[in-house]
C-alpha cells in the first residue's frame, strides 16, 4: 500500500494509514451491500411474467393416460391402435409421455400346455388387467372382445368398441394345397384350442382329429411349419392387425365356419367413476360395432356360455336391421343347433337374449347336463402338449 501511494508523490505515513483504513471500510461496505442483494425480502413483489411462466409450465404437465394390455404381439398391436386413435382425437395426448403402455402377463398367457377349459375359462386373459384397473395401476384396458367374460367386475364398465375388423376365420394349410375343411383327407390333424371350431370341423368330417393348439399367432404358425399339424384356423382379424393375412390359405364364410361371439372386435374398459378416461374412450366408440357386439354377448349370456360349451354367434346390420346367427353344438360335432333372428338396432340386446333363450329351450336340459358331466379330456379328445 505504501509503495502504491508513494508512486503518486510525497505522502506522510499518517495520510497513507488513513487512506488504507478508508479503503478497508469502503470494501467492507461494498461486500455487505452485495450480500444483501441475494437475500429475498419478505415483501418483495415477484414480477408478473415470472409467476405466469411458472403457472403455464405446471399446466402443461399432462397426467399420463395408462393403457393396460397383454404382452402378445396381437395385444400390443391393438393397444398401439388405441393409442393412435386417441392421439388423433385429442391433441393433448400427442405430447411425449401423455400415454403409457403398461404390459401385463395373465395366467392364460403363462400356461400354454392346457386348454382354456381345463384352466377355468376365458377370464384367465382379463383377471390381472381387472385387478390393475381397480387398483388404479392403469386407467383403461384394451381387450380382444371374444376374451372378455359376459360379466365385468363391479366398478368397471366397457363402453367402447373400436370399428370392427373382418370377423371370419382364416383356414391355413401346411402347404396351401387344400383350401376348404371339407377337402382335407380323412384323419388329418387340425390344431385348435377352440371348441367352437372343433365342433364345426368334426360336424363336416368326424374322422378329422383336433388337437390343443395354444400360444400366440407366431407360435402356432411355427408349429404348423414344423409339421405338428396339417392345418389350423385363426381369426383373420388378428392376422390383418399384424399385417400377416398373407399367411391365410383361404377365408371361411359364415356358412363354412360361424365365428365366435365378438370376434374381430376390440373393447376398451375403464373404471365406472373415471370421468377423464370415459371422455377419451367415448370419443372412440363405433356405434354399429357396439350394437352388434352387445347383441352377441346377450346371446352368450342367455346360454350361460363358457369355454366348455361350443358356441358361435355373429350379428350384422343389413339394410338398417340387426341380423343375428347363432349356434350351439356338442364338442364332437354330433349335435349342432342353429338359430337366426333380426330386428331394430335399438333392440340389439333383446334380440340376442331372446335368441339365446329360445335356443336353450329347444336343445333341452339334457344337452347342458351332458356338457356339465363331461370331463375336459372327454370334451377335447386327445390333447397334445
Amino acid at each position: 500500500v505504501v509503495k502504491f501511494f508513494s508512486s503518486f508523490g510525497p505522502f506522510s505515513v499518517k495520510s497513507i494509514i488513513f487512506a488504507t483504513m478508508m479503503l478497508k471500510f469502503l470494501c467492507a461496505a461494498a461486500l455487505a451491500t452485495c450480500a444483501t442483494a441475494f437475500v429475498p425480502a419478505a415483501n418483495v413483489h415477484r414480477p408478473q411474467t415470472v409467476r405466469y411462466m411458472a403457472e403455464e409450465e405446471a399446466a402443461s404437465e399432462v397426467t399420463p393416460l395408462r393403457i393396460g394390455t397383454r404382452g402378445s404381439p396381437l395385444a400390443l398391436a391393438q393397444a398401439y391402435e388405441t393409442r393412435k386413435r386417441l392421439q388423433e382425437a385429442f391433441p393433448e395426448l400427442q405430447e411425449e409421455g401423455a400415454i403409457e403402455i403398461c404390459v401385463m402377463k395373465t395366467q392364460g398367457d403363462m400356461i400354454l400346455d392346457k386348454s382354456l377349459m381345463e384352466l377355468g375359462g376365458k377370464g384367465l386373459f382379463t383377471k390381472e388387467l381387472d385387478v390393475a384397473l381397480l387398483g388404479d395401476e392403469v386407467d383403461i384396458c384394451v381387450h380382444s372382445m371374444k376374451d372378455v367374460p359376459t360379466w365385468l367386475p363391479e366398478g368397471t364398465i366397457l363402453p367402447c368398441n373400436l370399428p370392427r375388423e373382418d370377423t371370419n376365420d382364416a383356414f391355413i394349410h401346411k402347404d396351401g394345397s387344400v383350401t376348404r375343411i371339407e377337402d382335407l383327407p380323412d384323419h388329418s390333424v387340425i390344431g385348435t384350442a377352440s371348441l367352437r371350431r372343433q365342433a364345426q370341423i368334426m360336424a363336416k368330417n368326424p374322422t378329422l382329429k383336433c388337437v390343443n393348439f395354444r400360444g400366440n399367432v407366431q407360435t402356432r404358425l411355427r408349429k404348423l411349419d414344423d409339421g405338428v399339424v396339417d392345418a389350423t384356423l385363426l381369426a383373420i382379424a388378428g392376422l390383418k392387425r399384424m399385417n400377416m393375412d398373407g399367411c391365410a390359405t383361404s377365408v371361411l364364410d359364415w356358412g363354412e365356419m360361424l365365428p365366435a361371439v365378438s370376434q374381430g372386435a376390440i373393447g376398451i374398459q375403464c373404471r365406472s367413476d373415471d370421468e377423464r378416461s370415459l371422455k377419451y374412450i367415448d370419443a372412440l366408440n363405433h356405434p354399429e360395432t357396439k350394437t352388434c357386439v352387445d347383441c352377441e354377448r346377450a346371446f352368450l349370456e342367455a346360454l350361460d356360455g363358457n369355454c366348455k360349451t361350443p358356441i358361435a354367434g355373429q350379428a350384422r346390420i343389413i339394410d338398417g336391421e340387426v341380423v343375428f346367427k347363432g349356434l350351439i353344438a356338442m364338442p364332437d360335432g354330433s349335435e349342432l343347433y342353429n338359430t337366426e333372428a333380426k330386428g331394430a338396432p335399438e333392440d340389439a340386446k333383446e334380440i340376442g337374449r331372446k335368441a339365446g333363450e329360445e335356443l336353450k329351450a329347444s336343445v333341452g336340459d339334457k344337452f347342458f347336463d351332458m356338457m356339465v358331466e363331461m370331463s375336459p379330456q372327454q370334451v377335447l379328445g386327445q390333447i397334445t402338449k
